[in-house]
């Protein structure tokens, strides 16, 4: 079983109610185990030209699937939740995102999945949520810890305290 760390955002309709449903679906999959989960936060967009902040939040959980039947298994719930292909190309509001930060200490680099997620280190909204629940985790290429990354951020976006943690 691998210890894994997933983020998830939402910045359309009911963004809790996106992300709550997303760790729902996520608990009822066979061969995943949620094990605690990070407060919500209100962050600004990254990296976006939209005006519309998200709530994110980072689950912990143990499984048994492959990297690969992970990240599937994430993309056919973004689906079910309504998200949409994009159209062009960047960044675009969606009703949820669920991104593979790290998946143990694995290093994997191929055409669909980087793992350790290639903009973990440069996003409060990610390295915030993760600080509540592993500050001292070390980053397996980097080689730092998370809170070493987070104190490295040049221009941080905003993160605000949003909500108490998901319920599972």
């Amino acid at each position: 079983m691998a210890i894994v760390y997933l983020s998830l955002g939402s910045n359309q309709g009911d963004r809790i109610g996106y992300v709550q449903q997303a760790t729902s679906l996520l608990n009822l999959t066979d061969n995943i185990t949620i094990v605690r989960t990070s407060a919500f936060y209100e962050t600004e967009p990254w990296n976006m030209t939209t005006n519309t902040w998200f709530v994110n939040a980072v689950i912990e959980l143990k499984t048994s699937l492959s990297p690969e039947d992970l990240l599937k298994e994430c993309q056919r719930i973004e689906r079910q939740l309504g998200r949409t292909p994009k159209e062009t190309a960047g960044y675009a509001d969606r009703t949820i995102d669920i991104d593979i930060l790290f998946y143990g200490k694995e290093i994997i680099n191929n055409d669909n999945l980087i793992i350790p997620h290639k903009y973990l280190h440069l996003r409060a909204f990610t390295l915030v949520p993760l600080l509540e629940l592993i500050p001292d985790f070390e980053h397996p290429i980097l080689h730092k810890t998370i809170s070493e990354l987070h104190n490295d951020l040049e221009n941080p976006e905003m993160v605000f305290l949003y909500g108490t943690r998901v319920d599972i």
